[in-house]
């Protein structure tokens, strides 16, 4: 299965120019813990990094920074790391853990935004069949049970 099938395409962007104040409404009015920084919000959008509730909270509440004079782009550190809409949730997995991100960009083949996928995506695609073959013990033993008295 692909990230296309599961990441949610509804996501909420802000531009660069934005301020931390006017992410962290946006946050709260979606109630998400994140916003896209795009490079423009009418028309295909690129993204450019991703600022979290987090983000706001150690990069500029406990920093002590103005939020209605910082801008998002401000924030923006390191390059982005995005997951193309065809990878799989194993290879998509393997990509937070290595970069150590809860959150990411999902881009189309020509890099525009096409989603955002999380953590909290994929777990539900995860349990069900861990689910089962957390099961798969004790039923092959009732099966046993049953054909061989």
């Amino acid at each position: 299965m692909s990230i296309r099938e599961i990441c949610n395409r509804n996501v909420v962007c802000a531009t660069a120019d934005a301020t931390a104040v006017e992410a962290a409404r946006l946050m709260r009015q979606h109630h998400i813990g994140n916003v896209i920084v795009v490079d423009q919000l009418d028309g295909p959008r690129t993204p450019l990094g991703v600022v979290t509730d987090r983000d706001l909270v150690i990069e500029v509440v406990a920093a002590g920074v103005d939020p209605d004079l910082l801008k998002l782009g401000d924030m923006l550190t390191g390059r982005l790391v995005t997951v193309d809409e065809a990878t799989s949730i194993t290879e998509t997995i393997r990509t937070m853990a290595l970069h150590g991100v809860r959150r990411l960009p999902v881009v189309d083949s020509a890099g525009r935004l096409a989603g955002v996928i999380s953590v909290d995506d994929i777990l539900p695609q995860l349990a069900s069949p861990l689910a089962a073959l957390a099961d798969l013990a004790g039923r092959s033993r009732r099966y046993e049970m049953q054909t061989r008295k």
